[in-house]
């Protein structure tokens, strides 16, 4: 894209034609035929989901909690129970001994010989008196109760909860899924075998073939790589003799192929250089010494 104006068509066609050799076209179109998308196979483990150990810690922990609460509640309601009984008795105790004095302070007044409407008017003002302090007694003790009370609604509610999150645990283990960690070290392995045999073949391409090859792909290099021949070896040179094509024109890149192989004069790892040629004559010959000559 540009924001001239106007531009050149033929510059235009020439910056389009040097973007080709960036495509990711050219990897994709050797992606398919040298199987660079099969998978080779893995190994696996069994590991753990996280997901539900997520979910079983969160439960755990919250089943903990419960559990701790459902202690102290249930502590805290017995001794409130405990607290209770006391507080009757002592209301029971100090009730009597009110109203044990409130009694003798009665016969008193009598054997003293005062009127009954004072007596009866002293002893209502002292009974009054006991009775709030029987009362402040009564409030105590029915706090302690209530305190009790609740606190076992409390330890029930807890104890509840604690029911079903131990089933919550149990479903989640009865439908938790396997989880496998894939070991894919083989598969790259081959991946990267494939890639350098990619790169080999185009490295192959842009140095020793034809400039008309310059974005050939795998499917119009195949035919080259794919001819059958002879290989003779000899002390300093190995020589490829290979077969030649049915169509003229490709006998032509061959040719050119080979003197621009012949005219690079590679060497194998060995040191020995390699020379390419074509069979001229395609009449079938005796295999020579197995030692000497090997079909490619």
């Amino acid at each position: 894209m540009s924001t001239a104006e106007t531009i050149d068509a033929v510059e235009l066609a020439e910056i389009y034609t040097r973007r080709w050799p960036l495509q990711e076209n050219i990897i994709r179109d050797f992606l398919l035929p040298l199987g660079l998308d099969t998978n080779h196979g893995y190994s696996k483990r069994p590991v753990e989901n996280s997901e539900v150990a997520k979910k079983r810690a969160a439960l755990e922990k919250r089943l903990a909690n419960v559990q701790r609460w459902a202690e102290g509640a249930r502590k805290r309601s017995l001794n409130a129970s405990k607290l209770y009984t006391k507080r009757c008795k002592l209301t029971k105790e100090r009730a009597r001994e009110l109203y044990r004095v409130l009694n003798d302070h009665l016969m008193e007044l009598e054997q003293q010989g005062m009127e009954d409407w004072r007596v009866r008017k002293t002893i209502k003002e002292e009974k009054a008196v006991a009775d709030a302090e029987i009362e402040e007694y009564q409030q105590r003790q029915w706090k302690a109760y209530e305190t009790s009370n609740q606190e076992h609604r409390k330890c029930e509610r807890y104890c509840q909860e604690q029911r079903q999150l131990l089933r919550a645990l149990e479903n989640l283990k009865a439908h938790e899924r396997v989880m496998y960690e894939l070991d894919n070290q083989k598969d790259q392995v081959m991946t990267v075998f494939k890639v350098a045999l990619v790169n080999l073949v185009m490295w192959t391409r842009d140095h020793y073939f034809p400039e008309s090859y310059a974005h050939a792909t795998w499917k119009r290099l195949a035919p080259f790589f794919h001819l059958p021949g002879l290989v003779t070896q000899g002390q300093d040179v190995v020589e490829v003799s290979l077969r030649p094509f049915n169509d003229k024109r490709y006998n032509q890149d061959l040719e050119a192929l080979c003197e621009r192989v012949n005219a690079a004069a590679p060497c194998l790892p060995d040191g020995r250089r390699l020379q390419l040629s074509v069979q001229m004559n395609t009449v079938a010959r005796p295999i020579l010494d197995v030692q000497k000559r090997r079909v490619a």
